[in-house]
């Protein structure tokens, strides 16, 4: 029978071990793991084969294995005068494995280990959005050798001076000056502006920037380290690493509980002089509260807003937007959708003036009819949204005829029979000018005035042309996302001072957006190194804030935010790798969604503390008196754990 029961041992110990070097292998939480499993294999053996010798043996092995690592971080983060709450976690184990209580000891081991495994989950972060900016970064230009001869050569070897070719669909390599004819790029990447851009020769142009009109050719300005996308790089590198280190919440408290604990100690030597009552004081006094609340609570408000479609990186980002004042956004694509929408068809009569007849025999559904047809063979971003609205309201629009098209201009052609133009005041007037023996009238100075009005207003103009008459007017705007305003007023209910956009586009769209919402303030003509500027003034004020973005101009400055959130949906890859909270739907204001979980959540947090740090303190008085053993002890704050747990499983 004694044969058996060291047959037993031993296979006993063989298995344990090899589940020892099976755990060795899980590279994640493998003190948590291990501990657990020699806590059970203790038991077994101090319990089941009523063998307490070996049943210690394994608790003291797993004490030290466990409790080693424990003890060198605490001690590794006061040489950094880092105060953290594992201090009296580490001083109870040390204290176990002198007095030779090696079962508490195990206890606080798995405790300790358990909760910065929670933490370690809790407070990830995703920390790849420079690769993300580096791989979108242009590769490959394309050298003008001479007027026969174009040679492709790494971005790196430009030099000020060369004169490169930018295709159609090219990234713009480096900054340049163009010296052709002239370009329509895609700027939202550096400025945010949602429409096309024309530059003229002789202006400039910015890497990174999009050519989504003909083939121009630019003379490089600037080598490409110091051109406009590398600075949004290095302003994103530098962002994360000027970022101030959080303070955890647990950090917070335990400056509070850890000297009364050791007084507490102190105070049951001097009552019993008996280093176990000491132990007894520790092992309660372990903060579990502290370990426990925080990481399990905002892992359930991590899962709380994963189901309303907005991921949260890190359970840091959770603590610091309860803490935020001010909550900044971006205009194009956050505050706004971010792409033209048709929002008026105006009439004009023979003298230029907005009128509710125009006395030509057009209505404004004619206007609407005639454009949208012939818009649909262009691609630009404005022609499109006139399409999108003709088909809305018509079934059926006609191809037209003889379409010609300036890229970033106008269109032409016949509908129907008749001769339509539709582009900005200057195409329309460049064709007056080319048919001036044709007898056409030049615009009218009502008809500028009109204009000039409607883009005072943050409005695009459209003009149209009928058979050498200018019948109508269609005006475009950027949107506001529904639910915009409401959502700014909840922001302020929510505890938020103050809201802020922040944009590259114009004064006067800035200004009408900024108007509608209702925002406390906003600054425009921003560069990405401007809002990055703009983010940090306000962070000095207030200590706090969330900026909201969607484009790759926005990633700087949502690294520099204390939170950064983007929109997922349809934002750039970099502006949703460089955030700290990114909204897979498309809707802005998710973001009263997410600050009311992270209050919630950190309110049931401090509740957890709270009462866990007060039943901690009325369980060290009665250990320093003697009356709890360090066992018993450690059983007790098992049970506290689990109400700690439950308690913060609320926040789901």
């Amino acid at each position: 029978m004694q044969k058996d029961i060291v047959i037993n041992k031993n296979t006993l110990m063989r298995i344990y071990y090899k589940s020892i070097i099976s755990i060795s292998l899980v590279k994640k939480y493998p003190i948590p793991i291990f501990a657990i499993v020699g806590l059970f294999f203790g038991i077994i053996c101090h319990y089941g084969l009523n063998d307490a010798e070996l049943g210690h043996l394994i608790w003291f092995i797993v004490l030290i294995i466990g409790g080693l690592p424990i003890i060198y971080e605490t001690i590794k983060g006061l040489v950094h005068r880092h105060f953290v709450s594992d201090i009296v976690a580490t001083l109870a184990i040390i204290t176990a494995i002198v007095t030779n209580e090696a079962f508490p000891g195990v206890i606080i081991v798995i405790m300790q280990s358990g909760g910065k495994a929670l933490e370690d989950y809790a407070f990830r972060k995703a920390t790849n959005s420079l690769d993300e900016l580096m791989a979108r970064s242009p590769k490959m230009a394309h050298k003008k050798i001479n007027d026969q001869n174009v040679e492709d050569i790494e971005v790196k070897d430009i030099r000020v001076g060369d004169h490169l070719v930018i295709r159609p669909g090219d990234l713009i390599p480096v900054d340049g000056i163009i010296i052709s004819s002239n370009a329509e790029i895609d700027e939202s990447s550096v400025t945010g502006e949602p429409l096309s851009k024309i530059r003229l020769r002789g202006e400039e142009v910015f890497s990174g920037t999009v050519n989504i009109g003909n083939a121009f050719e630019i003379k490089a300005k600037r080598i490409s380290e110091e051109s406009q996308y590398s600075k949004i790089v290095k302003l994103v590198k530098k962002a994360r690493e000027d970022k101030a280190p959080i303070q955890r919440i647990a950090d917070k408290y335990a400056l509070l509980f850890t000297p009364l604990t050791l007084a507490m100690c102190g105070l049951g030597w001097i009552l019993t002089q008996n280093a176990q009552t000491v132990l007894a004081v520790l092992v309660v006094a372990t903060p579990c509260p502290l370990i426990f609340a925080t990481p399990v609570a905002i892992i359930s408000g991590i899962n709380k807003a994963s189901k309303q479609g907005i991921i949260v990186k890190s359970g840091a980002a959770i603590e610091q937007i309860d803490r935020a004042k001010v909550v900044v956004f971006d205009k194009t694509g956050t505050i706004t959708y971010g792409v033209p929408i048709v929002e008026d068809v105006l009439l004009l009569n023979k003298y230029g003036i907005n009128v509710t007849d125009n006395k030509l025999g057009y209505t404004t559904d004619d206007i609407l009819f005639r454009s949208a047809s012939l818009e649909q063979m262009s691609s630009h971003p404005s022609a499109q949204a006139i399409t999108n609205a003709g088909r809305k309201k018509f079934h059926n629009l006609p191809l037209p005829v003889n379409f010609a098209e300036e890229a970033g201009l106008g269109v032409k052609g016949f509908v129907n029979g008749e001769h339509v133009m539709v582009g900005s005041p200057s195409f329309i007037q460049s064709q007056f000018d080319m048919t001036r023996a044709s007898g056409l009238p030049n615009l009218k100075n009502n008809l500028l005035k009109t204009i000039s009005d409607l883009q005072n207003n943050g409005k695009m103009v459209v003009l149209v042309n009928i058979d050498g008459t200018n019948s109508g007017i269609i005006t475009l705007s950027d949107k506001i996302r529904e639910g915009v305003v409401t959502m700014i007023q909840d922001l302020k209910k929510s505890g938020i001072k103050k809201t802020v956009m922040l944009t590259g586009d114009s004064l006067i769209n800035a200004r009408s957006i900024s108007k509608q919402v209702v925002l406390d303030e906003f600054k425009y003509d921003l560069l990405p190194e401007d809002k990055v500027n703009e983010v940090k003034k306000i962070n000095e004020n207030y200590k706090g804030v969330i900026m909201i973005g969607d484009g790759i101009n926005d990633a700087p400055a949502l690294t520099t935010a204390t939170v950064g959130i983007a929109m997922g949906a349809k934002g750039t890859a970099v502006s949703a790798e460089a955030a700290d909270v990114v909204l897979l739907v498309d809707d802005v204001t998710k973001v009263s969604n997410i600050i009311q979980i992270s209050k919630r959540t950190i309110n049931i947090v401090k509740q957890s503390i709270f009462v866990g740090m007060g039943i901690s303190l009325i369980l060290m008085i009665i250990a320093s008196f003697g009356l709890i053993p360090p066992s018993i002890g450690a059983l007790l704050q098992e049970v506290l754990d689990i109400g700690v747990i439950l308690n913060a499983l609320r926040a789901r």
